[in-house]
């Protein structure tokens, strides 16, 4: 395998920056997610919004950052309407109510897409499911030295930006609010009695996974959208039981994941020997399950066999 810097900067770099970007955002947001048990809801979101994605495309006949935004935003709040409204008018648990709703969203937006507009803007299902990474190229670079000017990362692609900003605003929320959002996740009753509103902020953590999952959507697609919302922290969870390194590990996963994801799918097959590559979102998907599955069977407190190891330890002292 031999890359040379200017194919590097131009196609890999900025692909490896949104998928490192979209991977720490919704590792970050996920967390909140997990302890809440509503992981379905990351799943929800990530398909509930594209209606309105398609929508905004179809309106605005562009995919500028705004109306992708304004439609997929307006497409979370529907959702979270609708799914409190199947809830009880059909006295479903919320799980079912979530799956119902999303089901039936993400269906009008694959009919959206078969729509005239939307294929006017480059949107098809491939798309959805895997995102745009290979697509997204930086142009401006020519060789390292060139990232030595700050005038060439001005010019790096939206997408890149759009993640980078994201992530910037989640982890700035996150900090501010650490203690409410960890305290609601964990005994919201115990936040009303002291006075905070855990409705209101249950609210505000799905609203972050909402924007989580919109500013990653274009670029990776739904399933590493979902897969990065839950595995990270889900992993991170079987480590630990103290909040702040929940969050961390989970970021440092997330991170791990994105990068070792992206260079399988790039770099893995030339490597073996085939002249090719693989969708860079689907292998950043395949191997935070496969950290997670490992995870499950090797963390040393709450993996199966450090806990069938304590149980046999306690039956030979009874």
């Amino acid at each position: 395998m031999n890359i040379d810097a200017a194919t590097f900067l131009t196609v890999d770099l900025p692909a490896l920056l949104a998928a490192l970007f979209a991977c720490l955002s919704c590792a970050l947001v996920g967390n909140f997610l997990v302890l809440r048990r509503q992981a379905l809801m990351g799943d929800a979101i990530s398909h509930a919004v594209l209606p309105g994605i398609v929508a905004g495309f179809m309106v605005a006949g562009t995919r500028d950052t705004f109306p992708m935004l304004a439609g997929a935003l307006t497409a979370a709040l529907v959702a979270g309407g609708m799914i409190e409204l199947v809830r009880r008018l059909g006295r479903v648990e919320a799980g079912a109510a979530m799956g119902v709703v999303f089901t039936g969203l993400f269906a009008l937006g694959v009919v959206l897409i078969e729509q005239g507009p939307a294929r006017q803007v480059d949107l098809d299902a491939d798309c959805v499911l895997y995102g745009q990474l290979e697509a997204i190229l930086w142009l401006t670079p020519g060789g390292w030295a060139d990232l030595a000017d700050p005038a060439i990362w001005a010019t790096l692609p939206r997408q890149v930006i759009q993640l980078m900003a994201v992530f910037a605003l989640c982890l700035a929320i996150i900090l501010i609010f650490f203690k409410e959002f960890t305290l609601v996740s964990f005994d919201p009753g115990l936040a009303d009695t002291l006075g905070l509103k855990s409705g209101l902020v249950q609210q505000g953590i799905v609203v972050l996974a909402a924007l989580a999952a919109i500013a990653a959507f274009e670029a990776v697609g739904s399933i590493l959208v979902i897969a990065m919302l839950i595995c990270p922290a889900a992993t991170a969870r079987l480590y630990t039981d103290r909040m702040g390194p929940q969050v961390a590990l989970s970021l440092l996963i997330g991170g791990i994941t994105g990068i070792g994801g992206y260079g399988l799918g790039a770099f893995g097959p030339s490597l073996l020997g085939y002249d090719m590559a693989v969708n860079a979102a689907g292998s950043i998907a395949v191997l935070a399950g496969i950290i997670l599955g490992l995870s499950i069977l090797l963390a040393p407190r709450y993996g199966v066999i450090a806990r069938r190891m304590r149980r046999g330890l306690r039956g030979a002292l009874a």
